[in-house]
């Protein structure tokens, strides 16, 4: 359809770019849903290529530094889309847009809107009012108006949907600036919460993901510290609901009845995405976390007596302001013992406003050597569990995209029930599966981070869909 064909029922076209974790991502589909509500209609990735778009909009991130760099770098090239078509409205929002929304409009005044974490609903006002005042319009607010769940979506993934329980956070971590962006913890309903899962599924969801910026504290503002136990066991009771995953949850807050939930319900992966930040103690007392390493490797053995086959993965912080080699040998420990799936490992970044900010900072070279040499032993652990699923059969729920080689491999892709990435192969005369479908095969290869199955049926693997 060409761009002149859509604006004949619509407002124009938008195009909306996202930076940062998958909170982000949601939230950029309530962006997308409230600028659809208002008559716009997505763009086609032609017409972005050709600048041809009415509306731009980044939905930004303020964790780590090189994410404010790519936030200014991607608003500076998108100075080219106003160049080539002056009618189109560039918007900036989320976490940095509510941190730094002077500066933005300061340091980029081709901006036309800029809204914070707080304000997606009003980004179509926003908008409107540039266009009319011909300066930028701000809205950037300090309350929450409404929470995620009342405001319209455009889901990224039909088989997939993320649903927010939670939004906020209440602790005061020395280097995290997520509360000062996203406001202190508040959380939906359950019966709201369950209502959402129940329209997900009738819309075509087989998984849902719960999220929230410390997911197991759900409940616990209003002293009900067995609310997420019981938020888990109701969704796996939503009829037609495959999988149930979450993310992330904190350590302090993670406790047995969870586990339980974890274990008991049929439709909860065995999935756990746990940050541990650093296996020091001396340095998790500085960063604020309110665990020590003995408990959370207590935890990691709790989930895997009931899970088994519990698939476990982290963060980590290294580098962070007077980390001793004493203190960083003592997260090498935890991580040998540990035995994460996986981990994202981050060189310490200072977020201005942050307590941690105005501490003595550790040599770039010093961050630099300790974080390759926690890569390399986390890497050589993630071989050996991704070697592991050699031969077994595993449940691949096919997603709605495609791998970077399966266009010449002719394979489809998806993640399996712990959710590690499968790149599956279609035995030759049997039907290819269709994004949504759950395919049972036999793992024929392993990679660093990936596992293939090309099974052939004639020596007995398995390829079966439903």
């Amino acid at each position: 359809m060409s761009v002149t064909a859509q604006r004949k029922d619509s407002r124009g076209v938008y195009y909306v770019r996202t930076l940062g974790c998958q909170m982000n991502e949601h939230d950029s589909e309530r962006i997308a849903g409230v600028l659809r509500a208002q008559g716009y209609q997505q763009a086609t990735p032609e017409q972005v290529r050709a600048r041809e778009v009415d509306v731009m909009v980044l939905n930004t991130c303020a964790v780590r530094d090189n994410a404010t760099q790519r936030m200014y770098g991607t608003i500076g090239r998108w100075h080219r889309f106003k160049q080539h078509k002056p009618d189109t409205r560039i918007a900036v929002g989320g976490c940095m847009a509510q941190k730094d929304r002077e500066r933005i409009v300061k340091a980029a005044p081709w901006v036309d809107a800029v809204f914070g974490t707080r304000d997606i609903g009003s980004l179509p006002g926003l908008l409107d009012k540039a266009r009319k005042d011909g300066r930028p319009q701000v809205g950037v607010s300090q309350e929450l108006r409404d929470l995620p769940g009342r405001l319209p979506a455009v889901r990224a993934s039909r088989s997939q949907a993320w649903v927010s329980i939670s939004v906020g956070c209440n602790n005061t971590c020395t280097f995290c600036i997520v509360p000062s962006v996203r406001g202190r913890e508040r959380d939906r309903s359950m019966d709201d919460i369950l209502q959402e899962v129940e329209d997900c599924v009738r819309s075509g969801a087989r998984q849902v993901t719960l999220l929230g910026q410390n997911v197991n504290s759900y409940g616990w503002s209003t002293g009900d510290r067995y609310a997420f136990a019981r938020l888990l066991r109701a969704c796996g009771r939503v009829p037609g609901l495959e999988r149930i995953r979450f993310t992330s949850p904190h350590p302090a807050a993670f406790t047995d009845d969870v586990i339980a939930a974890m274990a008991e319900t049929p439709t909860v992966m065995h999935q756990l995405h746990m940050p541990l930040q650093s296996g020091s103690d001396r340095i998790l007392r500085a960063m604020r976390r309110s665990y020590r390493s003995q408990r959370f490797l207590q935890i990691l053995d709790k989930v895997r007596a009931a899970m088994p086959d519990a698939l476990i993965t982290t963060d980590i912080i290294v580098g962070f302001p007077g980390e001793t080699e004493e203190d960083f040998q003592a997260t090498m420990d935890v991580v040998r013992r540990a035995r994460f799936s996986s981990a994202f490992i981050f060189e310490y970044s200072p977020r201005p406003g942050t307590p941690a900010a105005r501490m003595p900072q550790l040599p770039k070279a010093v961050v630099q050597d300790r974080f390759e040499r926690l890569q390399a032993l986390q890497e050589s652990i993630t071989m050996e569990h991704m070697q592991a699923f050699l031969g077994k059969e595993v449940e691949v729920l096919i997603g709605d995209g495609h791998g970077r080689h399966d266009g010449s491999t002719h394979r489809v892709t998806g993640h399996e029930r712990t959710g590690v990435l499968v790149h599956v192969g279609v035995p030759q005369g049997m039907p290819a599966p269709k994004p949504g479908d759950l395919v049972t095969c036999t793992v024929t290869q392993a990679g660093p981070h990936y596992l293939i199955a090309d099974p052939d049926p004639r020596a007995g693997q398995v390829y079966d869909i439903r």
